[in-house]
């Protein structure tokens, strides 16, 4: 996704939230500081394939086999090591690193490659943990501008990152495992950035001319964040 097109997005989610976007600016000028160019060519052809789109819900232990159905995994935080852990083979994880960042840190040494996410509220995390992951399997995403190796292909929280980062890399076919939208052990907040997530969805599957079950029974309640569907 060009910046030009999230750009708008972006300014209605700063506005929501009342983010600060020098704040985004600043972690994703430390984020290039501390990080190397990711060659995408190193990941798995994504080219027709159908990738599992994992989300951290309470449910994912039990989707563990729908997940190692897919030809691909992008999980998000901690639904990697839970998929992990459950035997399934992930592709790619999706972190700003709140959730296990030592334990992907530690899968990276192992081969799996991670998108480290850069925003105003994670700096700190961003000096202890960066330096932890393997350099080569370091992936540098953030949410404002891209700007050096780092990079933005779209979507606010872990999970909507994962998808619309599937399909950046040419994914033919997106399902979603381990996702729960109306999880009444979350707070407020991640309450409405998981409002913010299906509408992010529903845009993403409306630039796709799909429709991603993960929504179906929602789609009434939702609203495209942007007019633009280009």
């Amino acid at each position: 996704m060009e910046f030009h097109v999230w750009e708008p997005v972006y300014e209605r989610i700063l506005a929501d939230f009342g983010f600060d976007r020098a704040g985004d600016e600043r972690a994703r000028d430390r984020l290039a500081a501390m990080s190397e160019p990711f060659d995408l060519d190193s990941l798995p052809e994504f080219a027709g394939a159908t990738v599992a789109v994992a989300g951290a819900g309470p449910t994912l232990a039990d989707e563990a086999d729908a997940a190692a159905a897919a030809d691909d995994v992008v999980a998000a935080s901690s639904a990697a090591t839970t998929l992990r852990d459950a035997g399934v083979e992930v592709t790619l994880a999706v972190t700003d690193l709140d959730g296990t960042p030592a334990r992907l840190a530690t899968a990276s040494h192992e081969g799996l490659p991670v998108a480290v996410h850069a925003h105003g509220d994670n700096v700190d995390a961003l000096e202890r943990w960066v330096p932890e992951f393997a350099g080569d399997q370091l992936l540098p995403t953030t949410q404002a501008a891209p700007a050096g190796p780092v990079r933005n292909f779209g979507g606010f929280t872990d999970g909507d990152r994962a998808a619309f980062l599937a399909d950046a890399l040419g994914a033919a076919e997106l399902t979603f495992v381990g996702w729960s939208f109306d999880d009444p052990a979350v707070s407020d907040l991640k309450a409405k950035k998981l409002r913010w997530a299906e509408q992010l969805l529903y845009w993403l599957e409306t630039r796709r001319a799909d429709r991603f079950s993960v929504l179906d029974g929602r789609r009434d309640g939702l609203t495209l964040p942007t007019v633009d569907e280009g």
